[in-house]
């Protein structure tokens, strides 16, 4: 056993697969006391089951750290409480949360149902809400704690998941808000972004050229839960992990701007805006297009 963690409370939601498993078990490793969550269910959240949650807690207690299991849904306000009440009442602090639970239904946008939208957002942005709000409160009083929400590269946009896409841009502005109102308490806030091997990964409708092992980002998590990166001022970020490559993504901040002379018109507009502000390009439509043109060259039968 480590001790990079030693004395702290750490729940993991999502903790019963994957990244959420790994973050678990590398957070144990190191010394913290473990509150497992996992509503069990299948990769578009139906079936649950708490079998996985638990078999995490055994991996953890046979190795010989401290682990419990909780299989409530966080994308209920009562399931977000009941993480964090598991872990005053087992273990009387917590001292981080992280919030890697997610499902995906995939569709097109013009074919996406309410049904479709309404379970991801729900899993992904209110889930990690839900468990924020209930930590961010003893964390308040505490006068410190760490939240960790997991976003994606897909907060750029997405061809097949606009549900998806707009939840993790969602938990990129929930994380940046907890940072900021919940500094001058001694509670940081920071999100990641991953690129692993799992069974949500395989279904991203194109290739990932930079991915690692859930083992490689359950590192950086608990590098974020520690003292050292609280020592740092590691706060209000977004990092993406995908094997050997850590990155930080830019703030947002506005690009450019300019100023016209009276009222604007559409008519004015049309002829200021191309040659002042313009527009920022959008690495994923060119990425797109690059595809859709290497798709027709290799369609033109030869000359």
């Amino acid at each position: 056993m480590g001790s990079f963690l030693a004395g702290k409370v750490v729940a993991v939601t999502g903790a019963g697969r994957g990244i959420g498993r790994a973050v678990a078990l590398g957070a144990a490793a190191e010394g913290a006391r473990v509150v497992v969550n996992d509503h069990g269910v299948a990769a578009d959240g139906t079936a649950p089951t708490s079998e996985v949650a638990d078999a995490v807690v055994k991996e953890i207690e046979a190795a010989g750290g401290e682990a419990v299991a909780v299989a409530d849904d966080i994308s209920t306000m009562a399931g977000g409480r009941r993480v964090v009440e598991t872990a005053l009442s087992s273990y009387g602090r917590l001292d981080g949360v992280v919030c890697v639970a997610g499902i995906l239904r995939e569709r097109m946008l013009f074919n996406m149902s309410e049904e479709e939208w309404d379970p991801v957002v729900a899993t992904h942005l209110k889930g990690t809400f839900t468990v924020f709000r209930a930590a961010a409160a003893v964390m308040r009083e505490q006068r410190s704690g760490t939240l960790v929400g997991f976003t994606s590269g897909n907060h750029q946009g997405s061809v097949s998941q606009a549900n998806y896409s707009a939840a993790k841009g969602g938990v990129i502005s929930l994380v940046r808000s907890a940072a900021l109102g919940l500094h001058k308490y001694g509670v940081t806030a920071n999100a990641v972004a991953p690129v692993a091997r799992t069974r949500m990964s395989a279904n991203v409708p194109m290739e990932l050229t930079e991915i690692g092992e859930p083992e490689d980002v359950a590192a950086f998590v608990v590098y974020l839960l520690s003292d050292r990166a609280r020592e740092a001022r590691v706060t209000g970020q977004v990092y993406t992990v995908a094997g050997p490559k850590i990155a930080v993504w830019a703030q947002p901040r506005e690009l450019r701007a300019a100023y016209g002379e009276g009222p604007w018109t559409p008519e004015r507009i049309a002829d200021f805006l191309p040659g002042t502000v313009g527009t920022d390009p959008m690495p994923m439509l060119a990425r797109l297009e690059e595809m859709a043109k290497a798709a027709r060259d290799g369609a033109r039968p030869n000359a």
